[in-house]
């Protein structure tokens, strides 16, 4: 929109330029191609005054220095306009430096121009073309929308700021929640399977696999916490566990008593940081439904790099039937609503063949 705006007035001034100098051509005079053509480069070189306001006021200046020596008397109008844009974009120095040497300039043009004039002539034409109070009109309004849109820079980096510090706010208070809500109960269970684990070892009875696997899941669930509470107080500075731990996933997966394999397919290169957590989440959610609910003795997990994705499945041969509808848990809608984020597609149901299986895809742009 702001490069539209830039050709309408380019557009404007050159309009301007052009008709306050055919006005001076009459029958005693001729036209002048020349002086025409620099009153419409003066004009349309308007158009880069945002992307480059020095180099436009250089431009301007010589143009407007060019067709007063030829004769137009013309005001100095896309000179204004570039003094404005040049002080709007912050050299003040330089737009004072030009201004200054173009009204040194201007009598020095018409004096040396073919049309003879007198000093007094000169020095009056000067002063039409290119007035002290225009020009200082120029800089000052192009001073004050300068100060105007540093003034609304800082409100918004003040709006960032108080809002991150809500955000970290809100942070450790979600950090001290979990703490004082989950933190003793998984250690409870913790203590409690470890001293089960210890005392059947010490009276030489066979340890049960179930108990092994409440055990390494308190571990992990105590970990997990400890490393949520981190990064809720840390700003992400430690992330969760991504792809690299899926291979533990299943490992717990096997000692629940359930015949659990991974595949992983495809180069892998790095991935962002939100698309390895999120993978390693869909993989842990889906095995933990499995285990709660789906009374499957398999599991297959497949982790598929592609070009541009990082395709993740999660089949089990449990009791769900094709006819029935997926009830949607908390589980499956933080799946959802993590894939959703990141712009990727999941698809949770019933397989054809028997059991529930779990299927995502998450875009992953390629860095160099």
């Amino acid at each position: 929109m702001s490069r539209v705006w830039d050709w309408v007035i380019a557009a404007g001034v050159t309009a301007v330029l052009l008709v306050t100098g055919l006005s001076g051509v009459d029958s005693t005079t001729s036209f002048d191609p020349l002086g025409h053509v620099v009153l419409v480069a003066s004009g349309l070189a308007l158009v880069a005054h945002r992307r480059a306001p020095v180099t436009v006021l250089a431009v301007t200046g010589v143009c407007a220095l060019g067709y007063q020596a030829l004769g137009f008397d013309v005001p100095v109008v896309a000179y204004l306009v570039a003094v404005y844009a040049a002080v709007r974009a912050g050299h003040r120095v330089v737009a004072v430096a030009g201004s200054l040497l173009m009204v040194a300039a201007l009598p020095l043009v018409l004096l040396a121009s073919a049309n003879a004039v007198t000093v007094s002539e000169a020095l009056a034409q000067s002063r039409d073309a290119l007035q002290l109070a225009w020009l200082i009109a120029a800089g000052a309004a192009g001073e004050a929308m300068r100060q105007a849109e540093r003034r609304a820079d800082e409100a918004e980096r003040t709006r960032e700021e108080t809002a991150r510090r809500r955000a970290d706010e809100e942070r450790l208070h979600i950090a001290r929640e979990l703490h004082d809500s989950l933190t003793h109960q998984i250690s409870v269970i913790k203590v409690q399977a470890e001293v089960a684990v210890h005392l059947a070892t010490k009276r030489g009875e066979p340890v049960p696999e179930s108990l092994l696997a409440i055990r390494e899941a308190g571990r992990e669930a105590s970990r997990e916490l400890r490393a949520t509470l981190e990064a809720l107080r840390d700003e992400g500075t430690n992330p969760p566990h991504g792809l690299d731990r899926i291979p533990d996933l299943v490992e717990r997966a096997k000692a629940t008593g359930l015949d659990a394999t991974l595949v992983v397919e495809g180069r892998r290169h790095d991935l962002p940081v939100a698309v390895d957590r999120t993978a390693y989440r869909i993989v842990q959610e889906s095995l933990t439904n499995i285990a709660r609910h789906a009374a499957a003795t398999t599991a297959s997990v497949r982790i598929d790099h592609r070009p541009g994705a990082l395709a993740i499945r999660v089949d089990d041969d449990g009791g769900a039937a094709p006819d029935t509808a997926p009830v949607p848990g908390v589980g499956l809608l933080g799946m959802r609503e993590r894939v959703t984020a990141l712009g990727g597609s999941l698809h949770a149901g019933p397989r054809n063949s028997g059991g529930f299986s779990v299927r995502a895809e998450l875009p992953v742009e390629r860095t160099a």
